[in-house]
């Protein structure tokens, strides 16, 4: 016969809490959201989609590398101010 696994409180909580926090993760990247993109259009970077060619889709492409590679330089930043 299969063993049951009964779940205990703190692995409940431990769960509940972790998906709390990325819940609340989220609602915070959804806020530097509007931040990124209000700093964008501060510097003159068009963001909607209107009247797109293939020369505006790899500004956009372009854009979107430079931030990504920007925001992995803050997360391993971050990760190693946490571990101190």
């Amino acid at each position: 016969m299969a063993e049951e696994k009964h779940l205990s409180v703190s692995e409940v909580r431990k769960t509940i809490s972790t998906s709390m926090a990325a819940a609340f993760g989220f609602v915070i990247a959804l806020l530097w959201n509007s931040v990124v993109q209000g700093g964008l259009k501060v510097a003159g970077v068009d963001t909607t989609f209107q009247d797109i060619t293939p020369v505006g889709w790899i500004g956009y492409l372009v854009t979107a590398l430079v931030i990504t590679a920007v925001m992995i330089m803050f997360i391993i930043l971050v990760g190693r101010w946490g571990n101190k």
